[in-house]
């Protein structure tokens, strides 16, 4: 397995592709520590799972944008499987909620940047030392990254752009002893859709594609294995797209 003997740390993995990653590293031997906010039962049977197919997994609740609940986080992950942490995959992050430009303050300008960027910094801050050679960090942009978002999604997209930079940054900073690439999904079958998207708007997107359908939370899943994995040795500070084709970048 091309994970065997290495520790993943997946945030915001209770739910939708954040769960589904943290099943695919684990399928692929690595040992898996479940961050979670609020999905507690997704991120417990995600665990038992795991355990049940004779892996080894455990989920531990806390706020990404609270200093403390990251280094709590890196703690545990320590004291359970050891000193290093080999990846990173930070699916933290949200649109909280579509508001124009002339409709948003900076209360929720400011809760939307720290979800989505300042949440990765104090990760990527609290577990670079512990990662040796060889270690990947993926950070979840987003397809809003590149052409800007849909409708009331400025905030949100303006992070996840940022995101994208702060995966070259560090990809020239932290290597070559750590990789770093960015995802940028599309339009994913989530709960993020589920809540922010009319059911009409995905048909049209999902149609306009040239594989005429909705990603799945497993197609980004498979994406992230290879992402942290030798196989993506001699990639780094690349921030790839998983769209169905509806953009080119």
């Amino acid at each position: 397995m091309k994970l065997s003997g290495k520790t993943a740390i997946v945030t915001g993995g209770g739910r939708d592709i954040g769960r589904a990653c943290a099943l695919r590293l684990a399928q692929d031997g690595a040992r898996v520590v479940i961050n979670y906010h609020a999905s507690s039962a997704g991120a417990e049977s995600a665990v038992a799972e795991i355990v049940k197919a004779g892996g080894e997994a455990i989920a531990l609740q806390g706020d990404m944008t609270k200093q403390a609940d990251v280094e709590a986080l890196i703690a545990k992950t320590r004291d359970q499987f050891g000193d290093e942490i080999n990846v990173v995959v930070h699916v933290t992050g949200g649109l909280v909620a579509r508001k124009k430009f002339d409709e948003m303050d900076l209360e929720h300008w400011n809760t939307v940047m720290s979800l989505n960027l300042t949440s990765l910094f104090q990760v990527v801050k609290a577990v670079v030392p512990f990662m040796p050679e060889g270690s990947s960090i993926i950070p979840f942009a987003s397809q809003a990254g590149r052409d800007g978002g849909g409708p009331g999604a400025i905030a949100y997209a303006t992070s996840k752009g940022a995101v994208m930079t702060m995966t070259r940054g560090m990809a020239k900073e932290f290597g070559p002893r750590i990789r770093v690439n960015a995802v940028c999904p599309g339009m994913i079958d989530t709960d993020f859709h589920n809540v922010f998207t009319k059911d009409e708007v995905r048909k049209n997107v999902a149609n306009s594609t040239p594989l005429k359908r909705e990603g799945a939370s497993e197609d980004v899943a498979n994406l992230i294995a290879f992402l942290a994995s030798d196989q993506s040795a001699f990639m780094t500070g690349t921030s790839l797209d998983i769209n169905g084709g509806i953009l080119f970048s």
